[in-house]
Order: C-alpha cells, then sequence, then structure tokens
C-alpha cells in the first residue's frame, strides 16, 4: 500500500501511528487479519482528507479506525455466531518488551480479549479507548457517536463488567514464565505428576480449532485430574515427535506446540498463586499467520 501522496509530508501521521492504530484495531477486534482490514480501510479514508484541515493527526487517525473497527465488529459478532466450538483471539508474537508496559500487557493478554469478547461493540470501544489508551471523553463520544455523559456512563458499566470477570491476581512476568516453564517440561515429557503440580484443582482448558482440527476438545474441559489425563491422552495418540517451547504471546510468556516441526497450536495460560487457572489453546490454522514474526504493538 503506498504510503505518500501529494500535500502530505513524508513522515505520513498514518506511517508514524501505525503499530498504535493497529493495536487500537486488534483490541476491538480479537483479530489481526480483521485489524488489518481495518487499517485499510481507515488508510483510504485518510488519504482522502486534506491535512490542513486536522489539527490533531494522532486523535482523528484513532477515531477513524475505532468507527471503521466498530462496523466491523457487528459484522464479525455475526459471524462468530455460526462459528464451530469456542473462539478465541488470534495470537500474536510480541516482544518481550511489551510486557514491560504492564497495562498495554494486560490489555492484550488473550485472557483479557476474550473478557472483552463479552462486551458489546460500543462498551468494548469505550473500555479500550479509555483504559488502555486514555482517550478523553470528548474524543470517545465523537467516535462511538455518542454524548459525554453516557460515554461515561458506558465506561463505567464497562469496567463493572470487566472486572467481574478478569483474573483477580497480577501476576509477575518471572513468576509466570516459571510455571509455563514447568508445565512446558511436563508436556515434553508426558508426565501426569508434572501437569497436575501446575494445574490448579479447578482449571478450565478451552481450546479453539474453528472446526478444522481433529482432535480439538469442542467443549471446555474442566479439573486437574481431567485436563492431565486428556492431555497425556492425546500427545500419546500423535504420529511424530510434539514439541512444546516457551515463547512472548500477547505480552505474556505462552507456549508454541509444533508436530514433526509443523506450528499446530498457540497456548496462552492465565496463571494465579503459582497454579494454571485457565488454559486457552487456539489451533485454527486461519489464527495461527502471525506468529512467526514478531508483531509491534503501542499506545
Amino acid at each position: 500500500m503506498g504510503m505518500s501522496r501529494a500535500g502530505h509530508a513524508d513522515d505520513d501521521q498514518f506511517v508514524v501511528h501505525r503499530s498504535l492504530l493497529f493495536t487500537v484495531a486488534y483490541e476491538l477486534l480479537g483479530s489481526a487479519a480483521d485489524a488489518e482490514d481495518v487499517l485499510q480501510e481507515s488508510w483510504l479514508r485518510w488519504a482522502s482528507v486534506d491535512p490542513v484541515w486536522i489539527r490533531e493527526p494522532r486523535a482523528y487517525l484513532v477515531r477513524i479506525v475505532t468507527r471503521q473497527a466498530l462496523n466491523h465488529l457487528r459484522t464479525v459478532s455475526r459471524r462468530r455466531e455460526e462459528y464451530v466450538g469456542e473462539w478465541l483471539p488470534e495470537p500474536l508474537l510480541t516482544s518481550p518488551d511489551v510486557a514491560e508496559d504492564v497495562e498495554l500487557a494486560e490489555s492484550v493478554s488473550i485472557a483479557m480479549l476474550t473478557v472483552l469478547e463479552t462486551l458489546a461493540p460500543t462498551e468494548r470501544a469505550v473500555f479500550v479507548l479509555r483504559e488502555v489508551f486514555d482517550v478523553p471523553y470528548e474524543e470517545i463520544a465523537d467516535a462511538v457517536g455518542k454524548t459525554p455523559a453516557a460515554v461515561r456512563q458506558i465506561e463505567h458499566r464497562a469496567k463493572d463488567h470487566v472486572s467481574a470477570r478478569r483474573p483477580r491476581i497480577r501476576v509477575v512476568d518471572s513468576e509466570h514464565k516459571d510455571v509455563v516453564d514447568r508445565f512446558v517440561v511436563a508436556l515434553n515429557t508426558g508426565n501426569l505428576q508434572g501437569l497436575m503440580d501446575v494445574l490448579a484443582p479447578d482449571v478450565v482448558s478451552v481450546a479453539d480449532g474453528g472446526g478444522k482440527v481433529r482432535g480439538a476438545a469442542r467443549r471446555p474441559v474442566i479439573g486437574a485430574d481431567r485436563l492431565a489425563r486428556y492431555l497425556v491422552g492425546s500427545i500419546s495418540k500423535v504420529e511424530g515427535e510434539l514439541v512444546a517451547s516457551a515463547v512472548w504471546v500477547n505480552g505474556r510468556p505462552g507456549i508454541r506446540v509444533e508436530l514433526n516441526g509443523q506450528l499446530v497450536a498457540i497456548t496462552s495460560l492465565t496463571v494465579e498463586n503459582g497454579q494454571i487457572t485457565r488454559v486457552c489453546s487456539i489451533a485454527n490454522p486461519d489464527k495461527l499467520s502471525r506468529v512467526n514474526e514478531e508483531t509491534a504493538l503501542s499506545r
């Protein structure tokens, strides 16, 4: 996509803010592919505007991207109703430095994106723009077509909704990574006891195979004993070499699973009190295209 045009300075503001705009769109949609579509549409709108009229390019661009993402959200929510099995966000390979911005890392985590999925589109946009990107109420109101007073009410409702569902405990990355590493060792050795040791008794495991992956559980697997036996059983049925390794996924330590050298799943873990409380495995091949190189995220 050509990025220079008459009347615009060479350091086009769209290019300058691209990783921010991608992050906004991705947090609103939970899909990198959809976020890229939104950026493409937003770029076309931006390209048709005379920059002389734009006082604050960053705010203007965030507004365009939010509007496009909201249009998109209404379309994809219908698509997701027909989705086979559990729908999980599309994972991204991120650099360890994303984790240094704790709030950004939490906001793009698979756990948080899954919670955001339960909000109505406007609530999601208001929550993300206010809580993650600190956009002023007037600008959010303009982007979502509401009054600033209505936006404040929506934010309050969305915050209550999210806080009731997000993981209770903030875990430092070193502790999270330690648990992930132990889980990886137990997976690679098929060690039932090793798995039991890191799984919380009431752990919930959700898999997204999109109806395209044999063996991906269509319903959540609940409980440490059931999950450990399910994992060991699945590993024993595999033909070839299954290898798990630790990677940075959506700002957190996660797991890459390969079968005979081919990527078959990305797994994100929620850790509380040194144990895994939730396992999210994305195996739908359509969602695994963004985990071979790092995606730049910023706010």
